[in-house]
């Protein structure tokens, strides 16, 4: 090999190194408002960005060196039988596109699992790679530390809050910290070890060479700095900032209904569960009733389960936890006790971990295998990949440096097979890339719509998430959004219209038009992910809007509400939306059942009890008169301790006791509720006037349970007139 050409081997090693270790440095730190999850999101976009840059450069590397060189770990076959089991259970989940896209992220940390260890070679390498995760980690936690104390040392409004953290949230802060603690105690250890009178060394000195005092006195100080932050994250949290986490008995309950309760797709539950990253769907369709008794939690949604495990459990089945716990496996097979790895698998059983964690566990895990390199070389072979004859099966691995000169290489076609992987490779991850940055471009898109609706400018509010829809249609959040927003501004237009007149053509066209786009957008969420409740309670609420208004809506809304209602059904919410159609149709029977339902799934449950007493007082008899009198003295004993709710329900009382009396006439018992209280009879947020001619409406997709395989359709959408 010439010296040119070792020159710029040489150059793309060192590159590579370097885009390694600023992505460690700034992987801790990064964050921007910018998107609608400013600390996830973000960090997500800096792992791609790095695996693709550092991708192009190995690729250029094997081109120049005219071989394929790869690296081989212990865990190689573990991520990868882990990689795919998650791959296959996005594409069999009912909520397919937000299964991938979530498995997208874990697509790139695998990838760059596979970089770092292939990048990192040497105790240099090793030391620069730590250094540089300690450095963004340590000044992770000193932001975190003087926020604390008031002291903002970021020129973002934002951030000036006492529990403001770069990683996230306080939880995943102190759990990043206690991760990353221990890599900076390996290299504080030769300033340590003679002060505590021990001889033995760290692992990290197990290589070649030694490391220099000053990384070791620099370690010492980031030792101190991440424990003092530790201590503050664990206090806040034990104090101001207790984070709300599933019960674990919730957690391991919903874990194995998934997996065994999933109606029409067992087997593919039981191997694969409901789809990587969508525990919410698992969470709201098989909690239990007993969850409602809870009165801190019982109305919160939860996305994550009580621990990385039972979420991966519920999430990606059988062979998903299985092959989670072969990676796991294989590090207590090295014998090696890396106490950072260790502190991210316990809590991997103990805590729900985001995907900042999850992305962390897979770095520790490459940093843990360099240095298992470094310590036992012969272990960590790097494998040679050439072209042979078809005679000798194509193409021929061997450990580098065992090729004898008799071996069948076809030397004269042997650059064929790097340009080959490159493409391959390149041609993936530039797919899925293509598909990510058009993600983050909608997203950005979307966060612009939030800040144009705060600041009143509805036409760039709605022309935005029209952009967004646009840019990437596979996001439901986007089509449930947009749905309610034409409702919106349907609504606003028709309410500016004066009373008693009759709207011009034009203006009736765009009512219409925005009618026919928010069902049309909830529709298309509903397509893309039909096992989310809040799709088709978006989709209810469209309907019932357009009660007197649009053909069939009322047994449209009732439909899309029964179909929430499947899906979250020990939800006493939904119970109450569905009666409250039924009390606005004037099926009191039914609207009794319905908020008799929900005040069984919650007896201590007021509004339930509320909604219920106005059924009864609606349908007007002398029994059901009584039986509202029962539901609104349980109301009063339930909301003693809220002044206004408490006066709100003794009027009522009072007036619906005159009305059995026979001294009411005909007066209402109902009075409007205070906006501070927290009764209320369930109603539309939005209602659209009357027609004598109702304009027909799409009705709702037939099913929440088929996977969706259409592309969500978007239409022309219709410019409102602002």
């Amino acid at each position: 090999m010439n010296e040119s050409k070792k020159e710029l081997l040489s150059y793309l090693e060192n590159v590579s190194l370097f885009l390694i270790g600023l992505t460690l440095l700034a992987y801790p730190l990064i964050f921007t408002s910018i998107l609608t999850s400013p600390f996830l999101l973000t960090k997500e976009i800096l792992i791609a960005i790095t695996t693709i840059l550092s991708l192009i450069v190995l690729s250029i590397r094997m081109i120049v060196e005219g071989r394929i060189r790869i690296r081989t770990t212990p865990f190689d076959l573990p991520i990868l039988i882990f990689g795919i089991v998650v791959f296959v259970s996005a594409l069999f989940s009912p909520n397919r596109y937000d299964a991938l896209i979530n498995f997208v992220p874990l697509f790139f940390v695998i990838f760059f699992f596979f970089v770092m260890v292939n990048v990192i070679r040497g105790q240099k390498a090793m030391l620069f790679s730590i250094v540089s995760l300690l450095t963004g980690t340590t000044l992770a936690a000193l932001i975190s530390t003087l926020s604390f104390f008031k002291i903002y040392v970021l020129p973002l409004s934002y951030t000036h809050v006492q529990a403001f953290s770069t990683v996230g949230s306080l939880l995943d802060e102190a759990i990043f910290l206690a991760i990353t603690l221990p890599l900076a105690g390996y290299l504080a250890w030769p300033l340590i070890s003679p002060l505590i009178g021990s001889n033995k060394q760290g692992e990290l000195l197990s290589g070649r060479g030694k490391i220099h005092p000053s990384v070791s006195i620099a370690a010492t100080v980031s030792a101190a700095l991440l424990t003092v932050g530790l201590i503050v994250s664990i206090y806040q949290l034990a104090t101001s900032q207790t984070p709300l986490i599933l019960p674990f008995v919730t957690g391991f309950q919903t874990g194995l209904a998934s997996i065994s309760q999933d109606t029409g797709r067992i087997l593919q539950g039981f191997l694969f569960g409901s789809g990587f990253g969508t525990y919410l769907n698992d969470f709201t369709r098989f909690k239990q009733a007993t969850y409602n008794a809870d009165a801190k939690l019982w109305s919160v949604t939860f996305s994550s389960s009580s621990s990385l495990i039972l979420e991966l459990l519920a999430t990606t089945g059988f062979l998903g936890i299985v092959s989670y716990l072969f990676i796991i496996y294989r590090v207590a097979k090295e014998h090696t006790f890396f106490l950072p790895i260790i502190v991210a698998f316990v809590a991997a059983f103990l805590l729900p971990l985001p995907f900042v964690l999850q992305t962390l566990i897979f770095i520790v895990l490459a940093l843990f295998a360099v240095l298992r390199a470094n310590h036992a070389p012969s272990r960590y072979e790097d494998l040679e990949f050439y072209l042979v004859t078809l005679k000798h099966g194509l193409i021929l691995a061997q450990p580098e440096g065992e090729r004898a000169p008799h071996d069948p290489v076809n030397t004269r076609y042997g650059k064929i097979l790097p340009f080959a992987f490159v493409l391959v490779i390149l041609a993936l991850v530039g797919y899925v890339g293509y598909l990510s940055l058009n993600y983050v471009l909608s997203d950005a898109i979307f966060e612009q719509s939030l800040i144009a609706f705060s600041q009143n400018r509805t036409k760039d509010w709605y022309d935005l998430q029209g952009q967004a829809i646009s840019k990437f249609p596979y996001r439901d959040l986007y089509q449930r959004t947009f749905s309610q927003t034409n409702l919106t501004i349907a609504n606003a237009v028709a309410s500016n219209q004066p009373r008693n007149s009759s709207p011009s053509a034009d203006v009736q066209q765009q009512i219409v038009g925005l009618i026919q786009q928010s069902i049309n957008y909830g529709r298309n969420a509903v397509t893309l992910s039909p096992n989310t409740v809040s799709n088709w309670s978006s989709l209810s609420s469209v309907y019932r809007a357009l009660f007197g208004f649009g053909q069939n809506a009322e047994q449209f809304a009732v439909l899309t509400n029964q179909q929430a209602i499947a899906l979250d059904s020990n939800n006493p919410q939904e119970y109450i939306a569905l009666g409250g159609i039924y009390y606005q149709l004037g099926v009191y029977d039914e609207a009794i059942r319905q908020f008799q339902i929900a005040a069984n799934l919650k007896p201590d449950y007021a509004n339930a009890y509320y909604n219920l007493g106005h059924a009864y007082e609606a349908k007007g008899d002398t029994d059901s008169l009584k039986n509202a009198l029962q539901a609104y003295q349980v109301v009063a004993s339930l909301v003693q301790s809220d002044k206004a709710s408490s006066d709100q329900i003794k009027k009522e009382i009072d007036t619906l006791n005159k009305k059995i009396a026979g001294q009411g006439g005909q007066q209402q018992a109902s009075t409007t509720p205070e906006t501070n209280s927290n009764l209320n009879v369930n109603q539309p947020s939005q209602e659209l006037p009357e027609q004598k001619t109702k304009a027909e409406i799409p009705a709702p997709p037939k099913t929440a349970t088929a996977t969706p395989t259409p592309t969500p359709t978007t239409g022309a959408t219709p410019t409102p007139s602002l």
